[in-house]
């Protein structure tokens, strides 16, 4: 399903977070969001979803507006997997899980046998089986994490909006359920933190700062050491990756703060990078 945001724009507390950003992502794609904390990406995850409305602009699933959509039918088409997240469910994993089924049901009565067993599927792919019966409350951080992206998996929808998914996993955790997010075959959003897992898992970027979106490309046309410094304020240098050959970034340092003390110094004007081999 075609995911395409038009002119968004959003307001939080009177301030403008979201301005004029559109961005189009094809079915199938993995598109991953970066940006420093208070860039946008939440508040665009958020418009995405169909969980808060754009100040203007409007957000299309394969050509419909989803403000004609009723929450039913919004939840048959996208699923999220959000940041801030209740840590007190006494409910058992399972139970939390077959939540994810709710859109799909005729009513509210006990979960089908496919239901359960789709629920069961999803927690065996993120390696969560044997948490089925535990209360979600007595979970680790990371444990939770991929339960409720089983949930997510659960509500089988063909978009999923993805923040910051890969919180409190372990490196081996991060990888293997990035490389799920891909098997899924679905179009993805995802906020992520971590520039080069970034560019390993996702077919595009757009790099968010102040509510703007500065970058929209594939991973080699988007992170070059001039934009990691702009954006994020740290000098980094380029390398190949020595097996698969893609642009891989080694942190430096912070950028010197700019004269008047705030954020990183101003880029010089973009040139052709020398991206060096091992």
């Amino acid at each position: 399903m075609r995911v395409d945001v038009e002119n968004l724009r959003a307001h939080r507390g009177g301030r403008p977070v979201i301005t004029d950003v559109s961005v189009s992502v094809p079915s199938g794609t993995v598109l991953g969001l970066l940006g420093p904390n208070g860039s946008g990406k939440s508040t665009l995850l958020r418009a995405v979803s169909g969980l808060a409305a754009p100040s203007a602009g409007r957000v299309r699933f394969d050509g419909t507006d989803i403000t004609s959509l009723g929450r039913k039918e919004m939840a048959r088409r996208v699923a999220v997997m959000a940041q801030e997240h209740s840590e007190e469910f006494e409910i058992p994993v399972l139970d939390l899980v077959l939540l994810g089924r709710i859109p799909h049901g005729r009513g509210y009565g006990r979960d089908s046998d496919h239901d359960i067993s789709f629920a069961q599927q999803a927690l065996a792919r993120v390696g969560a089986a044997h948490l089925e019966n535990r209360p979600f409350s007595a979970l680790s951080g990371g444990e939770r994490q991929r339960v409720l992206f089983a949930r997510t998996l659960t509500q089988d929808t063909p978009v999923l909006v993805l923040d910051e998914p890969t919180n409190h996993l372990d490196i081996a955790h991060q990888l293997e359920l990035l490389d799920l997010v891909r098997a899924t075959g679905r179009t993805v959003v995802v906020a992520l933190h971590d520039l080069n897992l970034a560019a390993r898992s996702c077919d595009a970027i757009g790099v968010l700062a102040e509510g703007s979106l500065l970058s929209l490309g594939t991973p080699d046309e988007v992170l070059h050491t001039d934009l990691v410094r702009s954006v994020f304020g740290v000098e980094s240098t380029a390398v190949a990756h020595p097996r698969s050959g893609r642009r891989h970034l080694l942190f430096d340092a912070c950028s010197p703060p700019k004269p008047n003390g705030h954020g990183p110094t101003n880029p010089p004007t973009p040139t052709e990078e020398e991206v060096t081999t091992p």
